[in-house]
């Protein structure tokens, strides 16, 4: 297997710059992607080590965090974009590219599913039914690991997106810029639909309701420690919907922090 895996990072090393570009814009896309890859992959592995995982089990969570975004790259090729309502749904582009890929199939055949699995359900709104636990416990943490990253990619965007912010608290009228069915799904823990975000506020609500599908409190502790769902609440607008939507979050995190 570690012969294997040094044989994958080669190949995905090479791979990533092949697509290399003169375009700034370009490849200021490919290097986030490039990097994100490599973030996931190590969250993947010491996500593995907390939950006590084997040699075996740990090296398929590697590979999962090198893979799992495999098709944003070839996405960008075909589409121009890394918009999967725009293109194509970038974890099935990638399954496609993986079944390219002749050294998958040195791996047994369940390790090979359970993979497909985990990086087909990675960026799925929810985990596809399944009675294969093992197939659904990597899945979950491919799911954490890439969250986890998610929030530092878009960290630097908080500054842009506050650029106009309202004033920081309206009593009494409902938010201009969060729409009110976010307000509500925020209100009540529901996910919201990605293709109905309207406004800055509304891509803030989404990246805060991500927290109610993280899986394990190692995951919920390192968001918590890096200050993610502080600068994202600090960046509201507030009234007194969003905040009571917030002390629900809060309350939320602090339990599951607290789970193990």
């Amino acid at each position: 297997m570690k012969n294997l895996l040094r044989s994958m990072h080669r190949w995905m090393n090479d791979y990533i710059k092949s697509f290399y570009s003169d375009d700034p814009e370009v490849q200021q896309g490919i290097e986030i992607k490039e990097t994100h890859t490599g973030y996931v992959t190590a969250n993947c592995i010491e996500l593995a080590h907390y939950l006590k995982f084997d040699e075996h089990d740990t090296n398929l969570a590697e590979i999962i965090g090198l893979f799992h975004d495999v098709g944003r790259f070839r996405q960008y090729s075909l589409y121009k974009t890394f918009n999967d309502a725009q293109s194509e749904d970038h974890a099935d582009l990638g399954l496609k590219v993986i079944d390219e890929l002749d050294f998958f199939d040195q791996l047994p055949a369940d390790d090979l599913k359970l993979i497909r699995f985990a990086i087909g359900q990675h960026n799925k709104k929810d985990i596809a039914p399944t009675d294969d636990q093992r197939q659904l416990l990597f899945a979950k943490l491919i799911r954490d690991a890439d969250k986890l990253d998610i929030y530092r990619v878009l960290e630097p965007f908080l500054a842009q997106e506050n650029a106009h912010k309202m004033p920081k608290f309206i009593k009494g009228r409902e938010r201009p810029d969060i729409s009110p069915d976010f307000v509500e799904n925020f209100i009540e823990g529901r996910q919201a639909d990605y293709r109905q975000i309207r406004t800055n506020g509304d891509r803030k609500i989404v990246r805060l309701m991500w927290v109610y599908n993280v899986n394990f409190a190692w995951t919920m502790r390192k968001i918590v420690e890096r200050g993610y769902i502080d600068k994202i609440v600090d960046a509201l607008p507030m009234d007194e919907k969003v905040e009571l939507g917030v002390r629900r979050l809060r309350d939320y995190v602090q339990r599951v922090c607290q789970s193990d």
